[in-house]
């Protein structure tokens, strides 16, 4: 909604967008607008509660304020004092929070002298602080404790009724049937509704005196609110960064973001220069960074440390540090994966712009972890996607790295390889979010560039560990680094002089650079196949229909092979069918785990080394025939139902 970003409901997801939000206020240099979460005690025991006081006090966030209601239950029977150990005190006090609270948590007095604190009290070592109110959960209605929790008296009961003579007596007035059972016609039961609801709104109505307090008491408050914020950091230039083209045109780049054919470069290193040249870029022209980065402890081996760094001789912004570096670009996280998620989009939610409905001014955001546990961040990004569809005001993006992906990450063993994890990034509704698979360095920028300049929130990027030699795209007849931009190009057309036999559709790093290698003998051996490196089904989606289908037809995707360094499943936007199964090479060949070793090892025993692949294009060729009347069979037999 307008007013309330996340609900910290569903498992603690709502705790880690708080800190983030926090965060790029202060970074914004609005430091003093606070950020309230509140929350009962239950909400505290999912570790994203954990990973938020941490990070909170990590950052600094003295503008992070938490209102915890303390009241024992939750939904279950167990009183969580039976199983969860402390008191506040303890809970938040052990991650050096500012503590305070009152045991009449449902007097106004208390509760507003314990908030006024926690919010404007004195905070010489700038923490977050918390308040907590003693309550009993049920209080006025009848129920109590986690009775009362999701269980509405029945329409007229008694139970319904008892509660609302105490409002009557409280302020003189009747309700229309009381006591009575409700009326069993639906217009009657509507029409005592109306009633009863004009009784309880005309307590107001009545009270001109009350009313006037409280209006005048919120303009006062309103008047009081700055036009501008003293050491405002997106002011003035600042808000055009949005629609600076230069962001987005990969062709006017510096000459520095690409590598030569021939060199021999991880596509993760292309992250680190992209990352440094973008906020390098937006300090040299507007005296802010664009992205705000964080890692689960991975900053540098997953090159999202660029955002950080210098590029050549423009200065970077570095690491944050609460005291000494408030502006930096990098947030120094910890193995917290589901709540850097969380800090990201957090950060995309705060939107500073003079007309927030129309336009963004804020900061992009981008975190990163090991693809194999890209299942971890995936909780605050869907709330954020659903968020972005449905909030009026505009949102900014978020960079979702899937670092070190696929078996390719063969000396960590398969606990870190990302071989199916990785595809939870698809598990969103059509265009809510833009996958990324490029194979090779030059391709990362070109790629993060066009899905950038698209309307979409959300940016998964797979990125790999090994390095692969960048072709001679101009001599082997393959299409330029350029074209990754459409979501996938050819890497080798057929002969048109031939008949074609079919159409091999590739992904992943190690994978497609393998099937780079075997292409002479492929044309050694007259294998008439046209090869197509899928890139990103999203980008793909928004060429044009003539493209499209030049590249992947329907029938392409029942008469085609896939080669893929994760699970045939994932790569249902390029390949499908029983047959192109029978004919695709992917990690999972057989079912089972793939152990670990070096990558040339893993990739030969998940089937993907470059013999694997010629062997498989080969028969794949050879059994054209077979292929084509086992298609037309499958017609047949479905004209027969």
């Amino acid at each position: 909604t307008l007013f309330l970003k996340f609900n910290t409901g569903p498992s603690g997801h709502g705790m880690p967008p708080s800190a983030g939000e926090a965060v790029a206020l202060k970074l914004a240099g609005a430091g003093e607008v606070k950020v309230f979460v509140v929350e009962g005690e239950g909400g505290l025991t999912p570790g994203a509660s954990h990973e938020t006081r941490n990070t909170a006090w990590g950052l600094g966030l003295s503008n992070l304020v938490f209102l915890l209601d303390w009241n024992d239950y939750g939904i279950d029977d167990p009183a969580i004092s039976s199983v969860v150990p402390g008191t506040p005190e303890s809970w938040f006090g052990a991650y050096h929070w500012r503590v305070n609270g009152t045991m009449d948590g449902s007097e106004w007095g208390p509760v507003t002298r314990a908030v006024l604190e926690a919010a404007r009290g004195e905070n010489p070592h700038r923490v977050p602080s918390v308040s907590w109110f003693k309550t009993r959960k049920g209080r006025g209605y009848g129920k109590y404790d986690n009775k009362s929790h999701g269980t509405p008296h029945a329409m007229n009961s008694p139970e319904f009724w008892t509660v609302r003579k105490e409002f009557m007596a409280r302020h003189g007035v009747e309700y229309v049937g009381v006591d009575e059972p409700a009326p069993k016609d639906a217009a009657e039961q509507q029409a005592q509704a109306r009633a009863n609801f004009a009784v309880a709104m005309g307590v107001l109505r009545d009270n001109t005196e009350l009313v006037d307090a409280i209006s005048n008491r919120l303009i006062e408050v309103a008047e009081l609110v700055p036009d501008h914020v003293e050491g405002f950091n997106l002011g003035g230039r600042g808000a055009d960064i949005f629609s600076d083209k230069r962001l987005t045109d990969v062709r006017s780049y510096p000459a520095e973001m690409w590598k030569a054919p021939g060199e021999k470069v991880a596509n993760r290193s292309a992250l680190a220069t992209w990352g440094s040249w973008v906020n390098a870029f937006a300090r040299a022209e507007y005296e802010r960074p664009l992205v705000i980065a964080c890692s689960a402890d991975l900053a540098e081996s997953t090159n999202i440390a660029g955002f950080a760094k210098d590029f050549g001789e423009m200065p970077g912004w570095g690491w944050y540090n609460r005291e000494t570096n408030p502006r930096g670009a990098l947030l120094p996280q910890q193995i917290t994966e589901f709540t850097n998620s969380g800090v990201t989009v957090g950060i995309a939610t705060v939107n500073l712009a003079d007309d927030p409905m129309t336009s963004f001014n804020g900061f992009w955001a981008a975190c990163s972890t090991y693809g194999s546990f890209s299942y971890l961040k995936y909780g605050p990004m869907r709330l954020f996607s659903q968020l972005a569809q449905d909030n009026q005001l505009k949102v900014g993006k978020v960079i979702w790295v899937a670092g070190h992906s696929g078996p390719e990450t063969a000396e960590d063993s398969r606990t870190h390889f990302g071989i199916y994890e990785p595809g939870v990034t698809q598990l969103f509704p059509e265009g809510h979010v833009i996958d990324l698979h490029p194979w090779e360095y030059n391709e990362v920028p070109v790629v993060l560039a066009a899905a950038l300049a698209t309307d979409v929130p959300i940016v998964a990027l797979h990125l790999t560990r090994p390095t692969v030699e960048i072709p001679d795209r101009a001599a082997m007849g393959m299409a330029s680094h350029f074209d990754a931009a459409r979501g996938a190009y050819l890497i080798r057309d057929a002969d048109p002089g031939q008949a074609p036999a079919g159409t091999v559709y590739v992904q992943g790093t190690v994978t497609t650079a393998n099937l780079v290698k075997v292409l002479p003998e492929i044309e050694k051996r007259g294998l008439n196949v046209r090869v197509v490196a899928c890139i990103s089904p999203q980008l793909f989606r928004r060429q044009d229909a003539g493209y499209r289908d030049s590249i992947r037809s329907d029938a392409d995707r029942w008469d085609s092979m896939g080669v893929t360094n994760r699970t045939l499943k994932l790569m249902a936007d390029w390949v499908e069918g029983p047959i192109a199964r029978e004919y695709s090479l992917a990690a999972d060949w057989d079912d089972r785990w793939r152990t670990g070793g070096t990558v040339d090892e893993v990739m030969d025993e998940a089937h993907l080394g470059p013999g694997h692949i010629l062997e498989a294009i080969e028969r794949y060729v050879a059994d054209r025939e077979l292929r084509h009347r086992r298609l037309r069979e499958l017609v047949a037999a479905t004209e027969r139902r």
